[in-house]
């Protein structure tokens, strides 16, 4: 058990591990980040465009998210192990634009049109644990350390790392930056789209090669489209979003990017708010059982804060879990995982005892 001092320690270190990554990273991406055509404009006209845009997804009707095709997956074998193959996957994203004005700019970067992931099955198909990534994240050989892969294989499940669009092996030749998630939120708003289609698209292959079960958890970005994954794909055998994201808007503000006055910024926090109401979990009914949810964040998080977990659990109803740690400096995540794996355990989809 740690004592007062000891936590306080830690949540410092951690902390400041997540500040300085983040000032490190936005001196590294601040000469390719361009200001949206919103954030060009005065604090009236830029209102009056994230409500036209807001009329634009009204007009919908709660149709943006649409059911994609089977996807024809092509396996190439990376290795195979005893009684175990890892697998990587692709298959052409079926994702097309919902507004039609961003049709041509979302689809003009070829390597976003292919669709991936790395498996790791047993030779008998066991339920699957889709694990998805943060920002700037994807790379294969990297998520096999970031996330608790053999731990996961070991309670019995088969592990799927899956490649959010513009990142990993999609993302775009010569770019430092991904255009997703971007400073237009209509960009946005279709990468995680598209990120939902091909999630859909990878379960779908899942259960019909005959894993019996599929559940996501994914970290940052990645928890963000585990909660949103949540509240469309009502199948899912589990969701777990690790420290989450919950709202764009939120995160715009506290990245300095809203308004010049207090009250500028709660304007057009509540416009962006709107915007983005299509793909936000917290303006989306969840779907998964309660019972099958489980949020886990870090009390010193200075990346994706603590509040953002709680604002998805409140909405959610379902349990917090935290760590004493940051994003980076994961420290007391090990208890955390524990925790899923009882979870998991509880819902018959993993085996042995949460170790």
């Amino acid at each position: 058990m740690l004592t007062r001092a000891s936590r306080l320690l830690i949540g410092n270190a951690a902390a400041a591990v997540d500040l300085a990554a983040t000032y490190v990273a936005k001196r590294g991406t601040r000469s390719q980040r361009r200001a949206s055509p919103a954030e060009r404009l005065g604090h009236r006209e830029r209102l009056e465009l994230l409500a036209d845009v807001r009329q634009r997804y009204d007009e919908l009707g709660g149709g943006f998210f649409q059911e994609p095709p089977p996807a024809r997956v092509s396996l190439s074998v990376v290795r195979e192990e005893r009684d175990a193959e890892v697998l990587d996957l692709g298959w052409r994203s079926a994702y097309e634009p919902v507004l039609p004005e961003l049709r041509e700019r979302y689809l003009k970067y070829p390597e976003n049109h292919l669709a991936g992931a790395r498996l790791f099955r047993a030779a008998a198909r066991r339920p699957v644990a889709v694990l998805i990534h943060g920002y700037l994240g994807g790379v294969y050989a990297a998520e096999q350390r970031i996330f608790p892969v053999d731990w996961l294989r070991q309670r019995g499940l088969d592990v799927a790392l899956f490649t959010l669009p513009f990142h990993g092996l999609r993302a775009v030749t010569g770019r430092r930056v991904p255009p997703f998630p971007s400073a237009d939120p209509r960009f946005s708003n279709e990468g995680f789209g598209q990120a939902i289609s091909d999630l859909r698209q990878l379960i779908d292959w899942l259960r019909a090669e005959g894993h019996p079960a599929v559940g996501v958890m994914g970290m940052s970005l990645g928890g963000y489209t585990t909660a949103l994954a949540a509240t469309v794909l009502e199948q899912l055998a589990f969701a777990v979003p690790i420290i989450p994201l919950a709202s764009l808007a939120s995160f715009a503000a506290e990245q300095g990017r809203l308004g010049a006055s207090e009250a500028d910024r709660a304007e057009q926090l509540e416009a962006l708010e709107a915007v983005h109401q299509v793909v936000s979990p917290l303006h989306r009914p969840l779907l998964v059982p309660r019972e099958r949810v489980l949020i886990v964040a870090a009390e010193n998080d200075r990346i994706t804060p603590v509040t953002h977990a709680r604002r998805l659990a409140k909405h959610f109803h379902v349990p917090l879990e935290t760590w004493p740690g940051g994003h980076l400096l994961q420290y007391g995540r090990g208890e955390k995982f524990r925790r899923i794996g009882r979870l998991l355990e509880e819902l018959g989809v993993a085996a042995g005892d949460g170790r």
